[in-house]
């Protein structure tokens, strides 16, 4: 399909899902609604494609560094707000901003997104059979899937329970580990930085590094115990958790142009399997060990992260 229509009847059906769980009578509509807004809150992934398609080979890293900073952004700062609005005008007051941010976003959508050609005539359901034959045939997709998925399981652990580490520790709500999303979208608007850096010298060393931050990131917040030390940590795990996806994605999207969407399906899914599996294995460890326990966690599966990097080097090498 061309992308343009395909955004923009997604996000106007993401705004009208928002509005039904915002308005939901009961717990079944609730469910239905809330599966509709993950369905169709999947439009920032139609987005970051198409930004990679329209940038110039050379500034690739770059332009996908910058629209993934605002998607994780909008994901920390989400957490900011919905805290906020949550605690003083209750659940659905947050669903209803949410609605309204939606449709003021169409309207600049509308204006600005190009249009553009699909490139391939094949069937929707050939396509999806395809994914199978990319991920079969392309061994760099695994790898950064795999890199990735580990790396986003250690950064939704820390915020999976942030918020139930701020009230024991430091005798803080909700609102206050809401606003800890924006201390790391600090960390995430530095992250630029990393695309251009792929883009100069590669996107492998850029990898590693950001692996290596986000295990440094929980020896910090497990070593040095106080606010600072959680501040400290939150924005080195989120630089390094944006550094590494920005590159994950420049290795993906030069693979095969025709199927960047389909390339971007397969590493997005990867990756947000990844992220469910840290959230519950960081909510056990909180039950049976507290913070230190998620703070081991989150260390190794970014070790993991960095593991798979090398071993993926090593294989290339051979």
């Amino acid at each position: 399909m061309d992308r343009r229509r395909l955004i923009l009847w997604q996000a106007a059906a993401l705004c009208l899902a928002l509005i039904l769980l915002a308005v939901a009578p009961n717990a079944r509509v609730a469910v239905i609604a809330s599966a509709a807004v993950g369905i169709t809150g999947s439009v920032a992934q139609q987005i970051v494609p198409f930004a990679a398609g329209l940038a110039a080979p050379n500034r690739r890293g770059q332009v996908v560094g910058t629209v993934m900073s605002g998607v994780l952004c909008g994901i920390l700062l989400g957490r900011a707000v919905g805290g906020f609005v949550g605690d003083h005008w209750g659940w659905r007051a947050t669903f209803g901003l949410g609605a309204a941010l939606s449709a003021l976003v169409w309207v600049p959508l509308w204006v600005w997104l190009p249009s553009s050609r699909p490139e391939t005539r094949h069937s929707y359901a050939a396509l999806m059979k395809s994914l199978a034959v990319l991920w079969r045939d392309e061994p760099l997709l695994r790898h950064a899937t795999y890199i990735q998925a580990a790396l986003f399981a250690s950064f939704i652990g820390l915020w999976t329970v942030l918020s139930l580490h701020m009230h024991e520790a430091f005798g803080l709500g909700a609102e206050a580990a809401g606003l800890m999303g924006v201390v790391g979208a600090v960390g995430i608007l530095m992250a630029p930085l990393a695309g251009r850096i792929a883009d100069r010298h590669g996107p492998y060393v850029v990898i590693g590094l950001g692996c290596l931050i986000m295990a440094l990131s929980y020896v910090i917040m497990g070593v040095w115990g106080g606010l600072i030390g959680l501040v400290v940590g939150i924005v080195l795990l989120d630089l390094g958790e944006q550094a590494a996806l920005i590159s994950n994605q420049h290795v993906v999207y030069a693979l095969r142009q025709e199927a960047r969407s389909r390339l971007n399906t397969l590493f997005m899914s990867g990756m947000f399997v990844g992220g469910a599996a840290g959230s519950w294995t960081a909510s056990f460890a909180w039950q049976i060990g507290g913070w230190p326990a998620v703070c081991t966690l989150g260390g190794m599966f970014a070790l993991l992260g960095l593991a798979i990097h090398f071993y993926g080097r090593l294989g290339q090498a051979r």
